[in-house]
């Protein structure tokens, strides 16, 4: 029997990095757009209307495919029974974590840039990084020495878990 003793999704369309790119891109369609319909206060004439209204479509369609990324599950961190299950995007494998051959855990901070990457399974100097948004992360280094770091909106309450389950 399986029992649930944490869950939490994250959402692709969350992420600060790839939200600012796509807001930032849409902004250029926007302004290219009225560039277009303003050709008197345009010094030169780059634009014709009709383009004017390819840029004014192609921002709505970001904003629109911005939206429905907020909906799209990036992974989803499961602690159930003895191990930490971490399950990801439609063809990511699953990760399961034994509980067991766990040696320390501890809350940290997952980077100290403003704007990080989406990732998952990422192995990366040494460490296996999941993360999609947040400043906090889980860290977790199993008997074997291999260092897992997992971003998450309750990092502490995930902490907190792993550290009772480790101790039973």
């Amino acid at each position: 029997m399986n029992n649930l003793f944490f869950l939490e999704k994250q959402y692709l369309g969350l992420n600060r990095m790839s939200l600012f790119r796509r807001i930032v891109l849409a902004i250029f369609l926007f302004f290219a757009s009225w560039m277009a319909y303003n050709p008197e206060k345009v010094p030169t004439n780059w634009f014709s209307s009709q383009s004017g209204d390819l840029f004014f479509i192609m921002g709505i369609f970001i904003l629109f495919i911005s939206t429905i990324l907020v909906f799209i599950l990036h992974f989803e961190t499961r602690v159930v029974n003895n191990a930490i299950v971490l399950d990801g995007l439609w063809t990511s494998r699953k990760i399961k974590i034994s509980i067991s051959s766990l040696v320390s855990v501890d809350q940290i901070i997952y980077s100290k840039f403003f704007f990080n990457k989406s990732v998952y399974n990422l192995h990366y100097k040494g460490t296996i990084r999941f993360y999609t948004r947040g400043k906090e992360a889980v860290k977790i280094i199993d008997k074997d020495g291999q260092v897992y770091i997992i971003g998450s909106q309750k990092s502490e309450e995930l902490c907190r878990i792993i550290k009772q389950k480790i101790n039973e």
